[in-house]
């Protein structure tokens, strides 16, 4: 019988094997991801490596209304209270978007890139090779990060926050991460 690596049931996915989330100890995959443009890509290992503690937080899709009303709103707020109080280096957010929407998202959010760092995940790459991902083809047209948020330090993970339910906003937001810093 010919087995894939997936397994369709109706319209939803599931792995033939069980598959485990990037862990703490860690270090981050060493994956392109993009910047402002398709042009400008940045390894995310060789990022992450360079900040002594840095957060990294995932959401499923820019200008979606939980990450653009609460997640990436929160971060905004407490950015430089994260930098100043607290020694974050880098904070960066990551999505299964292209470098344009990323761009965009950041303009209609009044995001300040000197505080935070939009990625660009436009193939999922990242969110495959750190098993966050997750079939929002129903919703979103494609396979999308769960919602997450990582503190790192010198790019290994060293506390990992994942919605139990992959979209929720609960156990990543920046009141949370910020009590384990």
């Amino acid at each position: 019988m010919f087995r894939t690596a997936f397994q369709t049931i109706g319209r939803r996915h599931l792995h033939a094997s069980a598959r485990q989330n990037i862990q703490v100890g860690d270090t981050l995959p060493n994956i392109k991801v993009q910047l402002s443009s398709p042009a400008e890509t940045i390894n995310v290992r060789d990022l992450f490596s360079t900040s002594k503690k840095a957060i990294l937080f995932g959401v499923p899709g820019a200008f979606t209304p939980g990450c653009s009303k609460t997640h990436l709103p929160g971060y905004i707020k407490a950015a430089e209270r994260l930098k100043t109080k607290q020694g974050v280096d880098l904070i960066a957010c990551v999505s299964v978007n292209d470098a344009f929407v990323m761009t965009a998202w950041g303009k209609d959010v009044n995001l300040d890139t000197n505080n935070i760092t939009l990625l660009a995940d436009s193939k999922g790459e990242l969110a495959q090779s750190m098993n966050l991902a997750f079939d929002a083809s129903g919703a979103l047209g494609n396979h999308r990060f769960q919602r997450f948020a990582a503190i790192i330090e010198n790019g290994v993970v060293k506390k990992l926050f994942v919605e139990p339910d992959r979209t929720g906003l609960e156990v990543s937001l920046v009141e949370n991460v910020e009590k384990h810093l």
